[in-house]
């Protein structure tokens, strides 16, 4: 439960995160957090593995008096005025852990980050980040907006999700330093799932229309299901690790960051989705995917091929398909649940027919 008043920034909250249930008090199977918590206790109980996470946010605050070419600029803080301490105050206060504020590469835009926590954990800080960072621009008369895309033309916003797995008794388990880029099996078999089951669940963790206005190429957003080393516009990337150091304290910093996400999809269906797909791999024990170190955007479909990726659906229409025709994700989200979401999405695509990119992106950040 968020209960927090602080009259003199404006803020005034009262909130309470939790499962939906059956009246027979059962799981309900298209409660989001549910289905993140069956999966995430599947990974606990069949492979003996936790997983720890944190999302990175960015979002747009309309008042930044913003100005092109002062992104991380200290000029671009001073222009935000109180809102960047504020927000931060507030995130402590509700018991967050804090990282950092930074001011973005966009006009107005801006990227909130917190400390890890185990998988669910990290959905509900999600969900109190982006609430607080609401009520906090709302209290300075302003708005902050976490629409995956304002204009065509600009910057996009993306909710991705760093991760790391470890043994239940807290060790960590993905570095192995015999491994091609430190990527151990256990590790790898996670990654191969997520990077396989991508195209048919992108639709969870993209899942609006102006999710495709973003993702295309060289702008920072995947557009490809690699898994690549330190590469922003990969699907999966390999974080850097700050060196030298000894083994102990790189394998204690050594993790992942799923970038194919935005917030307009929930923080618990990018999780659930993350986590059905790794445990698929670790299931049927896959081999770590080839991990890239060029640009795939470069690369043609049979090259692509040669090493075991493909472009990602460039629609909601197209990945809906992909959805729709998964056997896998039928068994593991269940028919009723993709049954559900199929059907709550095509009407979103209804709702934006006949409208441009730029109508389609002032819908999105109305809602968002």
């Amino acid at each position: 439960m968020i209960d927090l008043a602080i009259p003199e920034y404006g803020v005034n909250e009262c909130f309470v995160i939790g499962d939906v249930m059956t009246l027979e008090d059962e799981p309900w199977e298209c409660c989001l957090r549910g289905q993140a918590k069956a999966a995430a206790e599947r990974l606990e109980n069949v492979h003996g593995l936790i997983l720890k996470a944190a999302f990175e946010h960015e979002f747009h605050y309309s008042g930044g008096q913003p100005q092109p070419g002062l992104g991380y600029a200290l000029r671009a803080f001073r222009r935000m005025g109180g809102f960047p301490d504020r927000l931060m105050a507030v995130l402590d206060r509700v018991g967050l852990k804090l990282d950092t504020f930074m001011p973005e590469y966009g006009p107005g835009q801006c990227e909130v980050t917190i400390g890890p926590n185990d998988a669910i954990g990290a959905c509900d800080d999600a969900v109190v980040l982006r609430e607080m960072t609401r009520a906090v621009a709302n209290g300075l008369g302003e708005r902050a907006s976490f629409a995956p895309i304002l204009d065509p033309d600009g910057v996009g916003n993306g909710a991705h999700l760093h991760f790391s797995l470890h043994d239940v008794d807290g060790n960590p388990v993905d570095f192995d330093k015999t491994k091609p880029h430190g990527v151990s099996d256990r590790a790898g078999a996670f990654i191969a799932g997520v990077v396989r089951r991508l195209p048919e669940f992108i639709s969870m963790t993209a899942p609006a229309v102006a999710s495709y206005i973003r993702m295309t190429p060289h702008r920072w957003s995947p557009t490809c299901d690699n898994f690549g080393y330190r590469d922003r516009e990969a699907a999966v990337r390999i974080c850097p690790v700050f060196t030298p150091q000894d083994e102990e304290d790189v394998a204690g910093k050594f993790h992942f960051e799923y970038r194919v996400s935005d917030a307009a999809a929930s923080p618990y269906l990018v999780m659930a989705a993350l986590l059905n797909a790794g445990l698929n791999g670790l299931d049927e024990g896959m081999a770590t995917p080839e991990i890239t170190e060029s640009d795939p955007n470069d690369m043609t479909p049979e090259q692509l091929a040669d090493i075991g990726c493909a472009r990602l659906p460039t629609s909601l229409v197209a990945a809906l398909d992909r959805l729709e025709a998964s056997d896998w994700a039928k068994a593991a989200f269940g028919e009723t649940f993709i049954d559900v979401y199929l059907a709550h999405k095509r009407c979103e695509i209804d709702i934006m027919n006949g409208l441009t990119n730029t109508e389609i992106c002032e819908k999105y950040a109305q809602a968002y």
